[in-house]
């Protein structure tokens, strides 16, 4: 059977978009200004001096072309479940945003108050393939800066996290599959020396705090619904 979008579209107007049926979709303009502000301060606020982060663990991590695979696979992860819950979860969608704009808000902070930057990219590759051929692209168009916390980590983890409390993903098997790609996602980074490790251990207290405020709530009202 087909599955049946929640909110009818079509029958959008911008004097709609204050009503119930239509107010989540306001929560999708913080996706361009998030996009002006990471834009900001990597491209055009730059900075006299940043941070290195690198820890031990990082160079006991070998370069490994082939997590580019999951790491490109995030994009697809990030936006497949916007698409997947603004049409059949609007509930879960708002959720969804609500952890995103309290995480990466919290992540933008931190890059403007501590200018980072991570010095751990190879200079050669030792193999040549079509992944390390990308991976040379790549690093040229992708700065080395603003990467503690690890944005990919967090839009992971965010993703997982709707997917765990959505009513769409309930099964045991949908949640297994959603954890492994987060996991795949958050450790390619460092694989591929976008990230350090530490950049993964600055994300998780930010979607723990965010997990709190837009989950908790949740998780409390369903137990004092049981004690009552």
């Amino acid at each position: 059977m087909q599955k049946r979008a929640m909110v009818d579209y079509r029958k959008f107007r911008l004097s709609k978009l204050n009503t119930p049926e239509f107010s989540h979709l306001k929560m999708l303009i913080f996706w361009p200004l998030f996009g002006l502000m990471f834009l900001t301060v990597e491209r055009l606020w730059i900075r006299e001096s940043y941070y290195p982060i690198s820890c031990s663990l990082d160079d006991a991590i070998p370069f490994c072309e082939y997590f580019l695979i999951p790491y490109l696979f995030w994009f697809v992860f990030l936006v497949g479940i916007h698409i997947y819950t603004l049409l059949f979860d609007t509930d879960s969608f708002r959720k969804l945003m609500k952890f995103i704009i309290i995480s990466y808000s919290a992540a933008m902070i931190i890059y403007i108050l501590f200018p980072n930057c991570q010095e751990l990219r190879p200079v050669l590759f030792e193999r040549d393939n079509v992944f390390t051929r990308f991976m040379t692209g790549f690093y040229q168009f992708d700065t080395n800066t603003n990467v503690c916390p690890s944005i990919h980590v967090i839009g992971s983890v965010a993703v997982m996290l709707c997917a765990w409390h959505s009513k769409h993903f309930s099964t045991k098997g949908w949640r297994i599959v959603f954890t492994i790609t987060a996991f795949l996602i958050s450790v390619s980074t460092v694989f591929l020396k976008q990230h350090s490790v530490l950049d993964i251990l600055a994300a998780i207290p930010i979607c723990v705090f965010a997990y709190v405020v837009v989950y908790g709530s949740e998780k409390w009202n369903c137990t004092k619904n049981k004690s009552v």
